[in-house]
């Protein structure tokens, strides 16, 4: 096996900021995932010529001839084998296009020509958090549980073509985007490994502007972005860059090659978001669960900001209260970071004694020093701002007539943040059917956790059809290198 250049890339929630982050205006909240996408780059020995394989997914093999004609690349897709029409992946052909030509652009012909002289075996992999499990968990005969996901091998085979996946909404696009571009230039030595060990960095920006670019062209509209973000800087309080920015770049055929050295450069500044640092409490966890019901996302969008527009002043009343719950909700779990980094022993302390209590609870019943009363209060008020945000976000839902927090769902979150030792939650992203997601603590004693108290509450719903994920917070941050052989499963995969 020849040397393997392999990145990872984490989904996303978006806890706080649903809508409100498609203006530059506003922020939002975004926590990435342990769940991860890889891109495995290897030699193909095959000169000019690139495959692509995910064997997760039925008939998920893409050829790739590479064609220079003097300043330009060309990326084509290859029929295979006896002249079987080749199978078309927009996402795939645009990141191969346009890295190939911004390693093409800043390497010069005669080194970009030597790199690819064993043409490139690529592999993609999303860890099993990124589709649904309850087949899987079904043929196993496990109940829906976060330790009956760990019996399902790594990188489970889907069964289907990768157009007929059900996706759990982590941000798969996004993730897979990011870790194949950044894959490529490294495998380019566009940038090097010891690039990405900071976060910020140059090298970081210019993954960012590359991914987001791609990524915009793959989806024929210029997002908000944070999920490209999350990608690659991990979690964050983001707000997103002015689309303008992006717009030259859009106006052309996306398959059609462009200069883009000079516009995504780090020293340029291309693209103006912002990235805040962000992270949730030590001792607390997040849970997520997928609810099969399903929401068509842009659908939603598109309702709100018909609303919007045509009731500026009621929505932008709305939307600035709404910031406000959510700057603030960022805020008081960035405190707990703070208290906990100052006041370990009580910090921990009240943890343990939180995580067997109903909220209401909380504040009277914090016993011992004047840090730990404080902790206590700020969990307290972490509940109080995830409820109003909850709340703004159904009045929001009333007002544009779209089902931000539905009935159901709202039904479903009551039952899960009454349970004794569950901070808040709510409905991620732009709302709807899909998913819910829930902050809870994760204290270092023995008995009966939240997390279990949660898991009893989801197994035993009726109303509503609820599979949990794994997924926690990543602690590796965003897009990172990493050794084939550290990945469980991953070796044996490719």
């Amino acid at each position: 096996m020849s040397h393997a250049t392999v990145v990872s890339s984490p989904g996303k929630v978006l806890a706080a900021g649903g809508y409100l982050v498609l203006d530059p205006a506003y922020s939002g909240v975004v926590i990435s995932t342990s769940s991860r996408f890889y891109a495995v780059v290897q030699d193909l020995r095959r000169v000019d010529e690139i495959q692509v394989r995910s064997p997760q997914f039925t008939d998920a093999v893409w050829n790739y001839q590479v064609l220079l004609n003097g300043v330009n690349v060309r990326v084509e897709p290859k029929n295979g084998k006896n002249g079987a029409i080749a199978p078309k992946n927009k996402f795939v052909q645009l990141a191969l296009l346009h890295t190939l030509s911004y390693c093409f652009e800043v390497k010069g012909l005669v080194p970009f020509v030597d790199s690819l002289a064993e043409g490139l075996d690529v592999v993609i992999a999303g860890d099993n958090d990124f589709y649904s499990q309850r087949a899987k968990l079904a043929s196993m005969n496990l109940p829906r549980t976060i330790s009956s996901l760990s019996k399902i091998p790594p990188f489970g085979s889907q069964g289907v073509a990768l157009s007929d996946v059900h996706k759990t909404g982590l941000g798969s696009s996004a993730a897979l985007i990011t870790s194949l571009v950044t894959s490529l230039l490294l495998h380019f030595s566009v940038i090097s490994p010891a690039d990405l060990t900071d976060t910020p960095s140059d090298a970081r920006t210019l993954v960012h502007n590359l991914a987001q670019f791609v990524h915009c062209l793959a989806q024929g509209k210029v997002g908000s972005g944070f999920d490209v973000s999350a990608a690659v800087f991990g979690s964050q309080i983001y707000t997103r860059f002015d689309p303008a920015r992006l717009q030259p770049l859009m106006e052309r055929d996306a398959f059609s090659t462009r200069p883009l050295k000079a516009f995504l450069s780090s020293a340029d500044q291309a693209l103006d978001h912002r990235v805040e640092p962000f992270k949730l409490p030590p001792l607390t966890r997040m849970m997520l669960a997928d609810v099969d019901a399903g929401s068509d996302t842009p659908s939603l969008v598109g309702k709100v900001l018909k609303w919007r527009k045509a009731q500026s002043a009621q929505a932008d009343a709305l939307w600035t209260a709404l910031n406000q719950s959510n700057q603030a909700l960022a805020k008081a779990l960035l405190n707990l970071s703070d208290l906990y980094a100052g006041h370990q022993t009580a910090y921990e302390d009240v943890v343990n004694q939180l995580a067997s209590l109903a909220h209401d609870q909380w504040v009277a019943s914090a016993q011992g020093s004047t840090e730990g009363r404080q902790v206590a209060q700020k969990f307290f008020e972490a509940h109080q701002i995830s409820e109003d945000i909850r709340a703004k976000m159904r009045e929001m839902g009333d007002l544009s007539e779209v089902p931000i927090e539905p009935s159901e769902q709202t039904a479903l979150l009551d039952a899960c943040v009454s349970q004794p030792g569950v901070i808040g939650g709510g409905v991620p992203g732009a709302g709807g059917y899909d998913a819910i997601w829930l902050l809870v603590f994760e204290p270092g004693v023995e008995g009966t956790s939240p997390l279990q108290r949660v898991e009893k509450v989801w197994s035993t719903y009726t109303a509503l059809d609820v599979s949990p994920l794994s997924s926690e917070e990543s602690v590796a941050k965003g897009a990172r290198v990493e050794r084939l052989e550290e990945i469980p499963g991953l070796r044996d995969f490719i």
